[in-house]
């Protein structure tokens, strides 16, 4: 028999859908050419209404504005919500992977002061990772944070930083020891994206967007209050991101509903293309590849859940989520045919797929690189040998383990 909390909760939930997402728009499509400015309202706006309605940060503290329940509740949310259209795509680095660091390592004043307004919707947050010359390899990045009597000064570069030009806060890797080997001496910090110094300059992608931005420290001053964690113990607040950003980029939680099957199998039937052996065994591939993202999905959900760090199951399930939003993609755009390529600027349903295709490529990249996700997988999961590493004078070798 179905439990009876749980069962209760699934209702009310759907409950609130049924009458929310017709008010709101999110049983449609959401416009392909959506200003920047609208796109990050209806998700704030979304949020608000998600926390107003007792739905926000299900398995997080009472005292933090969540709901204190369990996994089995945030289980049924993303099960039910992932029939609709809700547009919370540009919170998911706030509240997927900034949001449950801070939860997991950050001090009590900075969880009073900072997880109530990020399940609001009413801070965003990004995370300042990936520099020109450190990308896979984010323990290599130079920007520096360096010792004053009274707190830090961090001087440098980040790049590829999602949503930065419209975040309150951010989460800044810096090397804050230089004579240690480079896994040992980061140290994380919260960044006020106010504070004078920090230059944030967008930067135009292949898909018309400027979600990715450059972001220039010179000088930045912060307090001691603003270190996550042990000082040179950053990496261990950084694995802890990659992993969770790997399971939402896998799981198809930032952006899922551009690549649903569901999405597809329409596009065949109004282009009475659903007869065609080709196109029903390439939907069927897709079909199969998403609902091993979902079930994968589901597992490592549980885990971090549950409390459990993500292990390699992260690079296996963003591995998959990949190529399965890499096959819709082009799917799409076959299935559209010449609309795929040249669409109406007025209709928003044209030129989704085309959009999604360009944007496609990317996912390969996002929270470490397909090469990197394999390296892992083959020596943590399939105890293959080593991949031969290049060490640096006076460094160990770097392996996929570290990662």
């Amino acid at each position: 028999m179905p439990d009876a909390p749980i069962e209760a909760f699934r209702q009310r939930l759907r409950a609130w859908l049924a009458r929310e997402a017709p008010a709101n728009g999110w049983d449609c499509p959401s416009a392909v050419d959506e200003p920047e400015s609208d796109r990050l309202a209806r998700a704030r706006h979304c949020q608000r209404l998600i926390a107003d309605a007792g739905f926000a940060g299900i398995t997080w503290p009472v005292e933090h504005g969540g709901q204190g329940l369990g996994v089995a509740e945030q289980l049924v949310f993303d099960q039910e919500t992932a029939h609709y259209n809700l547009p919370l795509t540009p919170l998911v680095i706030t509240l997927g992977i900034c949001g449950p660091a801070l939860l997991a390592m950050g001090a009590d004043a900075q969880k009073l002061r900072h997880l109530r307004p990020l399940l609001t919707g009413d801070e965003m947050w990004c995370q300042l990772y990936s520099e020109p010359g450190a990308g896979s390899d984010i323990a290599g990045l130079s920007t520096r944070a360096t010792r004053l009597d009274d707190g830090w000064l961090i001087d440098g570069q980040k790049v590829w930083t999602s949503g930065a030009a419209n975040c309150a806060f951010g989460l800044l890797l810096a090397r804050s020891n230089v004579d240690v080997p480079k896994h040992h001496g980061l140290t994380m910090f919260i960044v006020d994206m106010a504070l004078p110094g920090i230059d944030v300059r967008p930067l135009r992608q292949m898909n018309g967007s400027s979600r990715f931005n450059e972001v220039f420290f010179d000088g930045v001053l912060l307090a001691d209050d603003a270190v996550v964690g042990e000082v040179d113990q950053g990496w261990r607040v950084a694995t802890t991101m990659l992993a969770t950003e790997r399971v939402s980029i896998g799981s198809g939680s930032a952006g899922r509903d551009a690549h649903e099957v569901s999405a597809l199998i329409a596009a065949a039937r109004r282009n009475d293309a659903i007869g065609t052996p080709s196109v029903r065994a390439n939907l069927a591939r897709a079909y199969e590849r998403e609902r091993i993202a979902d079930l994968l999905g589901e597992r490592v959900a549980g885990q971090v859940l549950a409390g459990r760090k993500p292990g390699p199951e992260g690079s296996l399930i963003k591995l998959v989520g990949t190529r399965r939003s890499q096959l819709a993609a082009q799917l799409g755009v076959d299935l559209h045919g010449i609309a795929g390529v040249a669409w109406d600027s007025q209709c928003s349903a044209d030129g989704q797929w085309s959009k999604v295709m360009l944007a496609a490529p990317g996912l390969s990249i996002a929270g470490g690189t397909t090469e990197v996700q394999k390296n892992i997988i083959g020596e943590r999961v399939l105890g293959l040998p080593r991949e031969p590493r290049v060490a640096q004078p006076s460094q160990p070798t770097i392996l996929a383990k570290d990662l």
